[in-house]
Protein backbone atom coordinates (compact mmCIF):
# COMPACT_ATOMS: atom_id res chain seq x y z
CA UNK A 1 0.00 0.00 0.00
CA UNK A 2 1.41 3.35 -1.06
CA UNK A 3 0.49 5.93 1.57
CA UNK A 4 1.53 9.36 0.33
CA UNK A 5 1.64 12.18 2.89
CA UNK A 6 -1.55 14.20 2.53
CA UNK A 7 -1.86 17.83 3.80
CA UNK A 8 1.33 17.42 5.80
CA UNK A 9 3.12 20.73 6.50
CA UNK A 10 6.26 19.36 4.83
CA UNK A 11 4.27 18.79 1.63
CA UNK A 12 2.95 22.36 1.27
CA UNK A 13 4.86 23.00 -1.94
CA UNK A 14 4.36 19.53 -3.42
CA UNK A 15 1.09 18.80 -5.29
CA UNK A 16 -0.71 15.70 -4.03
CA UNK A 17 -3.63 14.95 -6.33
CA UNK A 18 -5.45 11.80 -7.35
CA UNK A 19 -4.33 12.14 -10.96
CA UNK A 20 -0.67 12.68 -10.05
CA UNK A 21 -0.51 9.79 -7.59
CA UNK A 22 -2.39 7.48 -9.99
CA UNK A 23 0.16 8.22 -12.73
CA UNK A 24 3.10 7.57 -10.42
CA UNK A 25 1.57 4.33 -9.13
CA UNK A 26 0.99 3.10 -12.67
CA UNK A 27 4.58 3.90 -13.66
CA UNK A 28 5.99 2.09 -10.64
CA UNK A 29 3.68 -0.89 -11.18
CA UNK A 30 5.02 -1.24 -14.73
CA UNK A 31 8.58 -1.33 -13.36
CA UNK A 32 7.59 -3.97 -10.81
CA UNK A 33 5.86 -6.10 -13.44
CA UNK A 34 8.85 -5.83 -15.79
CA UNK A 35 11.04 -7.29 -13.03
CA UNK A 36 8.67 -10.24 -12.65
CA UNK A 37 7.85 -9.38 -9.02
CA UNK A 38 4.57 -10.60 -7.56
CA UNK A 39 3.68 -7.24 -6.00
CA UNK A 40 0.41 -5.34 -6.48
CA UNK A 41 0.45 -1.66 -5.53
CA UNK A 42 -2.55 -0.03 -3.90
CA UNK A 43 -3.12 3.70 -3.64
CA UNK A 44 -3.81 5.54 -0.42
CA UNK A 45 -2.60 8.29 1.89
CA UNK A 46 -1.42 9.03 5.39
CA UNK A 47 -3.54 12.04 6.29
CA UNK A 48 -2.05 14.62 8.61
CA UNK A 49 -4.51 15.56 11.35
CA UNK A 50 -6.35 18.83 10.82
CA UNK A 51 -9.93 19.64 11.85
CA UNK A 52 -11.05 19.09 8.22
CA UNK A 53 -10.85 15.25 8.25
CA UNK A 54 -14.59 14.80 7.84
CA UNK A 55 -14.46 16.91 4.68
CA UNK A 56 -11.86 14.52 3.21
CA UNK A 57 -13.87 11.31 3.55
CA UNK A 58 -15.21 11.64 -0.01
CA UNK A 59 -11.70 11.97 -1.42
CA UNK A 60 -10.80 8.43 -2.61
CA UNK A 61 -7.11 9.15 -2.07
CA UNK A 62 -7.67 9.74 1.66
CA UNK A 63 -9.43 6.49 2.58
CA UNK A 64 -9.03 2.73 2.16
CA UNK A 65 -11.53 -0.07 1.68
CA UNK A 66 -14.10 1.91 -0.30
CA UNK A 67 -14.12 4.75 2.22
CA UNK A 68 -14.24 2.62 5.35
CA UNK A 69 -10.80 3.45 6.83
CA UNK A 70 -8.61 6.56 7.10
CA UNK A 71 -4.94 6.48 8.17
CA UNK A 72 -4.27 9.53 10.36
CA UNK A 73 -0.95 10.97 11.49
CA UNK A 74 -0.45 13.49 14.31
CA UNK A 75 2.40 15.85 15.07
CA UNK A 76 5.02 14.18 17.22
CA UNK A 77 5.12 16.54 20.21
CA UNK A 78 1.47 17.30 21.00
CA UNK A 79 -2.02 15.94 20.37
CA UNK A 80 -4.57 18.65 19.50
CA UNK A 81 -7.32 19.00 22.11
CA UNK A 82 -9.98 18.75 19.41
CA UNK A 83 -8.73 15.43 18.02
CA UNK A 84 -11.14 13.22 20.02
CA UNK A 85 -14.16 15.10 18.72
CA UNK A 86 -12.94 14.90 15.12
CA UNK A 87 -12.22 11.16 15.39
CA UNK A 88 -15.68 10.64 16.91
CA UNK A 89 -17.28 12.52 14.02
CA UNK A 90 -15.38 10.33 11.54
CA UNK A 91 -16.55 7.19 13.31
CA UNK A 92 -20.16 8.43 13.24
CA UNK A 93 -19.72 8.98 9.50
CA UNK A 94 -18.77 5.28 9.20
CA UNK A 95 -15.08 5.96 8.63
CA UNK A 96 -12.83 4.08 11.08
CA UNK A 97 -9.72 6.07 12.02
CA UNK A 98 -6.42 4.20 11.91
CA UNK A 99 -3.93 5.93 14.22
CA UNK A 100 -0.55 5.91 12.49
CA UNK A 101 2.54 5.01 14.57
CA UNK A 102 1.34 6.22 18.01
CA UNK A 103 4.50 4.79 19.58
CA UNK A 104 6.42 7.69 18.02
CA UNK A 105 4.28 10.40 19.61
CA UNK A 106 5.74 11.96 22.73
CA UNK A 107 2.39 12.07 24.62
CA UNK A 108 1.98 8.31 24.07
CA UNK A 109 5.55 7.62 25.16
CA UNK A 110 4.67 9.42 28.40
CA UNK A 111 1.25 7.80 28.76
CA UNK A 112 0.62 4.48 26.99
CA UNK A 113 -3.03 4.59 28.15
CA UNK A 114 -3.77 6.98 25.28
CA UNK A 115 -3.56 4.01 22.92
CA UNK A 116 -6.18 2.08 24.87
CA UNK A 117 -8.42 5.15 24.91
CA UNK A 118 -8.26 5.36 21.11
CA UNK A 119 -9.17 1.71 20.81
CA UNK A 120 -12.09 2.07 23.21
CA UNK A 121 -13.28 4.98 21.03
CA UNK A 122 -13.36 2.67 18.00
CA UNK A 123 -10.01 3.48 16.37
CA UNK A 124 -7.48 1.01 15.02
CA UNK A 125 -3.78 1.17 15.87
CA UNK A 126 -0.91 0.82 13.37
CA UNK A 127 2.67 0.33 14.57
CA UNK A 128 5.72 1.09 12.41
CA UNK A 129 7.98 -1.88 11.69
CA UNK A 130 11.01 0.34 12.22
CA UNK A 131 9.89 1.12 15.77
CA UNK A 132 9.88 -2.57 16.71
CA UNK A 133 13.23 -3.06 14.98
CA UNK A 134 14.79 -0.19 16.94
CA UNK A 135 15.61 2.01 13.94
CA UNK A 136 13.28 4.85 14.96
CA UNK A 137 14.71 5.52 18.40
CA UNK A 138 14.69 3.92 21.84
CA UNK A 139 11.53 5.68 23.04
CA UNK A 140 9.55 4.54 20.01
CA UNK A 141 10.90 1.01 20.40
CA UNK A 142 9.96 0.86 24.09
CA UNK A 143 6.43 2.11 23.45
CA UNK A 144 5.97 -0.22 20.47
CA UNK A 145 6.95 -3.20 22.61
CA UNK A 146 4.46 -2.16 25.31
CA UNK A 147 1.69 -1.78 22.74
CA UNK A 148 2.42 -5.18 21.20
CA UNK A 149 2.75 -6.97 24.54
CA UNK A 150 -0.67 -5.64 25.50
CA UNK A 151 -2.02 -6.58 22.06
CA UNK A 152 -3.20 -3.03 21.46
CA UNK A 153 -2.23 -3.17 17.80
CA UNK A 154 -4.23 -4.05 14.70
CA UNK A 155 -1.77 -3.35 11.88
CA UNK A 156 1.97 -3.24 11.17
CA UNK A 157 3.17 -0.80 8.53
CA UNK A 158 6.58 -0.60 6.91
CA UNK A 159 6.39 3.22 6.72
CA UNK A 160 9.25 2.80 4.26
CA UNK A 161 10.64 6.04 2.82
CA UNK A 162 13.77 4.74 1.06
CA UNK A 163 16.07 1.73 0.72
CA UNK A 164 18.27 2.84 3.63
CA UNK A 165 17.34 3.31 7.29
CA UNK A 166 13.64 3.65 6.41
CA UNK A 167 13.55 0.46 4.34
CA UNK A 168 10.92 -2.29 4.16
CA UNK A 169 11.47 -4.40 7.27
CA UNK A 170 8.10 -6.04 7.86
CA UNK A 171 9.44 -9.59 8.08
CA UNK A 172 11.79 -8.77 10.95
CA UNK A 173 9.10 -6.73 12.72
CA UNK A 174 6.61 -9.62 12.53
CA UNK A 175 9.25 -11.93 13.97
CA UNK A 176 9.52 -9.52 16.92
CA UNK A 177 5.72 -9.54 17.27
CA UNK A 178 5.69 -13.36 17.39
CA UNK A 179 8.43 -13.37 20.03
CA UNK A 180 6.52 -10.83 22.14
CA UNK A 181 3.12 -12.50 21.74
CA UNK A 182 2.50 -15.58 19.59
CA UNK A 183 2.17 -16.61 15.96
CA UNK A 184 -1.61 -16.29 15.94
CA UNK A 185 -1.36 -12.59 16.83
CA UNK A 186 1.20 -12.00 14.05
CA UNK A 187 -1.08 -13.77 11.59
CA UNK A 188 -4.00 -11.62 12.72
CA UNK A 189 -2.01 -8.46 11.91
CA UNK A 190 -1.34 -9.79 8.41
CA UNK A 191 -5.00 -10.68 7.87
CA UNK A 192 -6.09 -7.26 9.13
CA UNK A 193 -4.10 -5.59 6.36
CA UNK A 194 -6.09 -7.58 3.78
CA UNK A 195 -9.32 -6.62 5.55
CA UNK A 196 -8.47 -2.92 5.34
CA UNK A 197 -7.96 -3.19 1.58
CA UNK A 198 -11.28 -5.00 1.18
CA UNK A 199 -13.15 -2.70 3.55
CA UNK A 200 -13.97 -5.58 5.90
CA UNK A 201 -14.63 -5.24 9.63
CA UNK A 202 -11.72 -5.58 12.06
CA UNK A 203 -12.23 -6.52 15.68
CA UNK A 204 -11.11 -3.79 18.08
CA UNK A 205 -10.69 -5.76 21.31
CA UNK A 206 -7.77 -4.83 23.52
CA UNK A 207 -6.13 -5.66 26.81
CA UNK A 208 -6.42 -2.67 29.12
CA UNK A 209 -3.08 -1.35 30.32
CA UNK A 210 -2.50 -1.35 34.04
CA UNK A 211 -2.46 2.13 35.59
CA UNK A 212 0.86 3.81 36.34
CA UNK A 213 2.23 3.00 39.80
CA UNK A 214 3.98 5.10 42.41
CA UNK A 215 7.28 4.07 43.98
CA UNK A 216 5.77 1.93 46.77
CA UNK A 217 3.38 0.07 44.47
CA UNK A 218 6.22 -0.54 41.99
CA UNK A 219 8.37 -1.94 44.81
CA UNK A 220 5.51 -4.16 45.94
CA UNK A 221 4.95 -5.44 42.40
CA UNK A 222 8.63 -6.30 42.10
CA UNK A 223 8.28 -8.50 45.18
CA UNK A 224 5.00 -10.17 44.25
CA UNK A 225 5.06 -10.24 40.46
CA UNK A 226 7.83 -10.90 37.92
CA UNK A 227 6.03 -8.88 35.22
CA UNK A 228 5.27 -5.18 35.29
CA UNK A 229 4.11 -3.20 32.29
Amino acid sequence: MNTVHFQHPKMDMIPVTMDDITLRIEELQKEIDSEGLNVKLHMGAEVFFLPNLLELKENPLCTFGNGKYMLIEFQMKKLPDIHRKILFNLKMAEVTPIIAHPERYEPVQNNIHLVDQWIQAGCLIQIDAGSLNGTLGKSAEKSAIQIIQNRMCHLIGSDAHNDGRRNFCLKTALEHVTALTDESFSNMLIQNAHKVLKGEHIEQDSITVKPKKNFLSKLKSKIWSPIDI
